[in-house]
């Protein structure tokens, strides 16, 4: 198998993937701030997160994976305020939406899901840990990493401080506000504001201080993969790296990924321009988690992904056509034996699959790679060529496949609605078609031919569309 190229933002170029600890890889993840619901954008990152991390897997790595859910910062705070409510009670609606929605989304749970509020001693213990070699100043209440001791700050975005003014600071979590040199370590509170009692003072930490306090905590001093969008690079990351070496004089990652941005229609999505959509918005709109899925999958992670409904649709007929060609494959018969080249095709399809994966995660040359092997197989087996031999060594590609991009199944109707994305009447339930299938194949049997019609009516009514086969089976799949 080729050696695993990733493209680290450390250095600016693609490099061969080699962990500290042979076949173990320590990965932390950004995950979302918990004061709304997650948009469609966050979910190209966490998509690309879970990609990587099932690859990994796939070729025998031990993850120990953190994301965390940052559930205290100014947003927060001033909207738990309004809403009369406790940070917690305020944050944990969102942070149970966004656990729905990557189940929805077939997004592995990783090693440890983590919250900023857990950690607050551990970040106080950090903050200790700068105080002590001479990193922060404290003015009104707040303590400040000056930037100015750390003499690499900027390595990994390549940020230009010139026309920074020296010595500058804000008080704030925004991106937008945080471009002065010095940034928050710990924030004094302001009248009415949520805070709490600890060794350096009343207060609350800066955003950028609970990332590495609580990296650190579960994965070591020095990371294998830190990971996140690329807004996330300037200046979270690059605090992240100018606190946590400062503290320990180590490195705190070794390798870097971004995952670029999400457009909508060309556009930078907002609700101003009425293009801000969540995963509910779609699923209410009958998008499949699935469909989601692949489009959010399908551009490699380091390109910009231009999002529409159009792409959407042809991302819901490409998750069907696959799911189609594996119907075939479980439920026709086909003639005994081997195609002759078919196995050699099949181990050429596998083997280009994990050389896309393998080159800095090129999900566009893996998928290829599948259906290349779809479209000749398909041929195949329109020409009555194809082989009962062939079959378990294509299914086993599906099943690989299908470890890495998890596409083949949906969450039925109930399921959706379980997990509060809306009403079960919006479509039948995958048992309750194979139910009907299966009323309409006894009629047929018993030649009552208008039962059979009028079930056939019902489901096309209601979104699903019936495949006959000619040896008597049927596929369905929705509209």
């Amino acid at each position: 198998m080729p050696e695993i190229q990733l493209h680290n933002t450390l250095s600016g170029k693609v490099e061969p993937f080699v962990p500290q600890k042979p076949g173990e890889v320590r990965m932390y993840s950004c995950g979302p701030t918990v004061y709304d619901y997650a948009h469609i954008g966050n979910y190209r990152t966490f998509v690309f997160q879970d990609i990587l991390r099932r690859f990994l897997k796939l070729r025998g790595f031990q993850l120990k994976h953190v994301i965390n859910l940052t559930d205290v910062d100014d947003r927060i705070i001033a909207n738990a305020a309004a809403a009369g409510r406790n940070i917690r009670e305020y944050t944990e609606q969102f942070a149970q939406a966004f656990f729905d929605d990557c189940k929805t989304l077939s997004i592995e749970a990783p090693e440890h899901w983590i919250r900023a509020t857990d950690h607050i001693d551990d970040m106080v213990q950090l903050i200790q840990r700068l105080q002590a070699n001479t990193y922060t100043y404290a003015s009104e209440g707040s303590i400040y990493y000056r930037i100015s001791k750390f003499t690499n700050y900027g390595k990994l975005s390549k940020i230009d401080l010139t026309g920074i003014q020296a010595g500058a600071r804000v008080d704030n979590d925004r991106y937008e506000k945080e471009s002065a040199r010095d940034f928050a370590l710990w924030k004094a509170p302001k009248p009415g504001e949520h805070f709490w009692e600890t060794a350096i003072g009343p207060g609350r930490p800066g955003w950028h201080i609970e990332c590495s306090a609580m990296a650190m905590k579960y994965l070591g001093e020095t990371l294998d993969i830190h990971t996140g969008g690329i807004d996330l690079a300037f200046p979270h990351h690059e605090n992240e790296i100018a606190q946590s070496e400062a503290a320990t004089g180590k490195p705190f990652a070794r390798y870097w990924l971004h995952a670029e941005h999400l457009l909508v229609d060309g556009e930078k999505m907002s609700k101003s321009l009425g293009n801000f959509f969540t995963l509910r918005d779609l699923f209410a709109k009958g998008h499949k988690p699935s469909a989601l899925r692949f489009a959010l999958a399908s551009v490699p992670y380091r390109k910009q992904l231009n999002f529409t409904f159009d792409g959407l649709t042809q991302a819901t007929n490409s998750v069907e056509r696959l799911r189609n060609f594996a119907d075939r494959l479980k439920h026709r018969n086909f003639p005994a034996g081997r195609l002759g080249g078919m196995a050699a095709r099949i181990a050429k399809a596998a083997e280009e699959f994990d050389a896309g994966l393998s080159d800095d995660l090129n999900t566009a040359r893996a998928l290829a790679a599948v259906f290349d092997l779809v479209r000749e197989a398909n041929i195949a087996m329109d020409k009555s060529e194809f082989r009962q031999g062939d079959v378990a060594a294509t299914l086993q590609f599906l099943n690989t496949f299908d470890k890495v991009f998890a596409m083949l199944e949906d969450h039925d109707a109930a399921k959706l609605q379980a997990l509060g994305y809306g009403s079960a009447e919006a479509g039948l339930s995958d048992a309750e078609i194979e139910k009907l299938i299966a009323d309409r194949t006894a009629a047929k049997k018993r030649r009552d031919f208008a039962a059979a019609d009028r079930i056939r009516k019902e489901l096309s009514d209601r979104g699903i569309i019936l495949e006959d086969a000619k040896d008597g089976s049927v596929r369905w799949k929705r509209k």
